[in-house]
């Protein structure tokens, strides 16, 4: 199996969790703006819960979401990375590219940036030959950044398995992007 630890862009590292980052990701997710799209809002306990998910994940896989840290300020701002789907879908078994970014950091290019740098680690170095990403219907900036690092919308649409009928978070936006479309976006 092969560990990517740490990844790298012009602006952004792409790296482990550590335990100083629990504040600012407890802080960030719960804020009702970076939530809006997701179930709830996270208690500190919740999100201490999440990394360590995160973390597990990476133990089991090699790979998994990336805390983020700008390079010119050293500051956390994030996670973004690759994570196998967990629920039964009509696109699974699967992985996953995912992002969550604090507000102060939305509109400056991190999460498109971040994200182009995971889906080449995928492809580059997992050997992985498609991955999705999906959001709420309504997530409007979730899908620009999809559509940003070349994903393109599947025709099909589908209920979140972790939602409630009637939730209205519940129907979700499926993008996909293979290796040979990642491939041509290079060529360009």
């Amino acid at each position: 199996m092969t560990r990517i630890l740490q990844l790298e862009s012009a602006r952004l590292l792409l790296r482990q969790w550590r335990d100083d980052d629990l504040p600012q990701f407890a802080e960030m997710c719960a804020d009702p703006q970076v939530m809006r799209y997701y179930p709830q809002a996270l208690s500190r306990l919740e999100s201490a819960a999440v990394i360590g998910n995160i973390r597990g994940h990476f133990a089991e896989n090699g790979f998994g979401l990336w805390a983020l840290q700008r390079k010119d300020s050293g500051e956390f701002i994030g996670f973004t990375g690759l994570n196998h789907v967990d629920f039964e879908a009509i696109f699974t078994p699967a992985v996953e590219i995912a992002w969550r970014l604090g507000r102060q950091h939305w509109g400056l290019g991190y999460a498109s940036e971040a994200a182009w740098t995971a889906l080449r680690c995928g492809f580059g170095q997992l050997d992985l030959d498609e991955m999705v990403a999906f959001a709420a219907t309504a997530n409007v900036a979730s899908e620009k950044v999809m559509q940003a690092i070349g994903m393109r919308r599947d025709r099909s649409e589908f209920d979140h398995p972790a939602l409630a009928d009637g939730h209205p978070l519940r129907r979700h936006l499926l993008y996909r992007i293979t290796r040979s479309q990642w491939l041509d976006t290079l060529r360009g």
